[in-house]
């Protein structure tokens, strides 16, 4: 009798990571609205991030009791306090610095650099965890990377005034920023479920964002009922689902993989920005759309 195959051996551990993968592109499917609601938020770019993350700390705490999250019996905590603390950090300058750079910048452009995480990923979870990654994953986040350039190309060829270089300038600290709010998120989601790590590392993160939106001089408070709910759009939509979705993904899947494939969220902000806000796609972005995909599902079959 032939022995069994390894993905026989270990049914729930397949059906885990494809739960995880089509949790990771819904995640990245609705923060890619992020930019939009900036957008159009009647706040400044930093108050309109602290919203984000203030209005969405009272669900995600109702979330984390309701699953019991929290101290365990013995009084022990459940989860490291540093990974938590540092996302919260990390988290608050990536949303600080990125809502900045899309008043700078066009929508896409924003987001493809924002989502150059990838490399810092990759390199961080390589020097510090010792995660390698094999030939096969780096030509597909080489596609995929190759693909979003070609995404946003028409919006650098217009962005040749300074306002925008600083934008583009600006997006490039983000992915910085959010490659290691991954790296502290994937290392926390070792010792603690989603709802624990996101009601707390969330909490820290409206902490910081409160004293910076105040000495940017932000206009805080929206002035009208629609100003209100694209706040909470942000909050609901963006941090509390899609940051959660993504969260519980990376329990299951490698930080460097899960990175890459959120390069599908320039893609799809290209699209919410053409729909939504009249931001011409050219052909050559439709292409770079479809060549980012086809990287995505490279990486996966290499990680």
């Amino acid at each position: 009798m032939s022995a069994p195959s390894a993905a026989a051996d270990d049914p729930s551990g397949t059906r885990d990571r494809t739960r995880a993968f089509a949790a990771l592109l819904a995640g990245g499917a609705m923060i890619a609205f992020a930019p939009i609601f900036v957008r159009v938020a009647e706040t400044g770019p930093v108050a309109s991030a602290f919203w984000r993350t203030a209005l969405a700390v009272p669900f995600l705490w109702i979330w984390a009791r309701a699953t019991r999250a929290g101290p365990s019996a013995d009084g022990a905590p459940t989860l490291p306090l540093l990974p938590v603390v540092l996302a919260g950090f990390f988290f608050a300058g990536d949303l600080a610095v990125w809502h900045v750079s899309i008043l700078f910048t066009s929508v896409a452009s924003s987001t493809l650099l924002a989502n150059l995480a990838p490399i810092f990923v990759t390199l961080g979870a390589w020097l510090l965890f010792g995660q390698r990654v094999t030939p096969l994953f780096l030509v597909g986040m080489t596609l995929a990377l190759a693909g979003a350039m070609l995404l946003v190309g028409p919006g650098f060829s217009a962005a040749s005034s300074r306002r925008a270089l600083l934008g583009d300038g600006l997006g490039v600290l983000t992915a910085m920023f959010y490659g290691a709010y991954m790296l502290a998120i994937a290392r926390a989601r070792e010792h603690a479920d989603t709802a624990s790590i996101m009601a707390r590392s969330t909490t820290v993160c409206a902490l910081v964002l409160l004293p910076v939106a105040l000495a940017f001089g932000d206009a805080m408070l929206p002035q009208t009922l629609s100003g209100w709910l694209v706040l909470l759009g942000l909050a609901l939509l963006c941090q509390t689902a899609g940051q959660s979705l993504i969260a519980y993904a990376m329990a299951h899947l490698p930080a460097s993989f899960s990175s890459v494939s959120l390069l599908v969220q320039p893609v799809l902000a290209a699209g919410y920005a053409w729909l939504l806000l009249g931001e011409r796609i050219a052909p050559a972005q439709a292409l770079g759309g479809i060549v980012v995909l086809a990287g995505i599902l490279l990486a996966r079959r290499g990680s």
